[in-house]
C-alpha cells in the first residue's frame, strides 16, 4: 500500500515552467530585474515628486499674484477670468450682475464677422439689457438709450460703445471699490499674502 503525499504547489509550478520555451523564462528574468531596478531607484521618484509640487508651487504664485493684482485696477481685474468671476459672484450679492453681463456680451459681439448675426445679436442685447423695462435692464441715461436704439438700424460692431463705456465707468467708479473692500475679496488677499510670505520664509 503506497503512501499518499499532497501534490506540492511549488513543484506544480516549477513543472509548468519547465514546459516554458526558454525565450520566455528569459523575458521574465529580464522584466524582473529591470522592475527591480527601477522600484530601488529613490531618486526617481524624488524627481517626479519634487517637479509635480514645483508646477503646483508655480500655480499657486501665479493666482496669487494675479489676486493682488486685481487691486491695481480696474483693467487688471476685467483681463483676468478669475478677477471676472468673482467679481461677478460680487455683483450678484448687489443684485447687480446685469452690469457686467452686458458689458461681457458687449465684448463678446464686438467679436461677430457675420452682418446677419450682428444684427440679430444686437437686438437680443438690446432687447434683453438696454431698452426701457429690458428684464436685465443696465442704468444708462435715456439719451445713451435712444442713441443705442438709433444705431441698431445699421448695426456695426461699435453699436454699443456708448452704452457699454457708461456701464464700464459706473462699475469701475461704483461696484469696484465695494469689491475691493468686501469680505470676499478680503479673504482673498490675505490667502495670497501668506502664501507670499511662506514661500519667501522657505527660500
Amino acid at each position: 500500500m503506497g503512501c499518499w503525499v499532497p501534490e506540492c504547489p511549488a513543484l506544480n509550478m516549477c513543472r509548468g515552467l519547465a514546459t516554458l520555451p526558454i525565450t520566455c523564462l528569459e523575458r521574465a528574468k529580464d522584466l524582473k530585474t529591470r522592475l527591480g531596478i527601477l522600484l530601488h531607484k529613490p531618486e526617481l521618484g524624488h524627481r517626479i515628486g519634487t517637479s509635480s509640487k514645483l508646477q503646483l508651487g508655480s500655480r499657486q504664485r501665479d493666482s496669487s499674484r494675479e489676486v493682488l493684482e486685481w487691486r491695481e485696477s480696474f483693467d487688471q481685474l476685467l483681463k483676468s477670468k478669475n478677477g471676472v468671476t468673482a467679481f461677478h459672484t460680487f455683483l450678484k450679492t448687489e443684485f447687480s450682475e446685469e452690469n457686467l453681463d452686458f458689458w461681457l456680451a458687449c465684448e463678446d459681439f464686438k467679436k461677430t464677422r457675420s452682418k446677419t448675426k450682428l444684427a440679430s445679436k444686437a437686438n437680443r442685447i438690446f432687447e434683453e439689457f438696454v431698452q426701457s423695462e429690458a428684464p436685465r435692464e443696465v442704468n444708462i441715461d435715456h439719451e445713451t438709450r435712444e442713441i443705442t436704439r438709433k444705431n441698431l438700424s445699421g448695426a456695426t460692431s461699435a453699436c454699443f460703445n456708448e452704452a457699454q463705456a457708461k456701464t464700464r465707468t459706473l462699475m469701475e467708479k461704483d461696484s469696484y471699490p465695494r469689491f475691493l473692500k468686501s469680505a470676499s475679496y478680503q479673504d482673498m488677499t490675505k490667502q495670497a499674502t501668506s502664501r507670499g510670505i511662506s514661500k519667501r520664509s522657505h527660500t
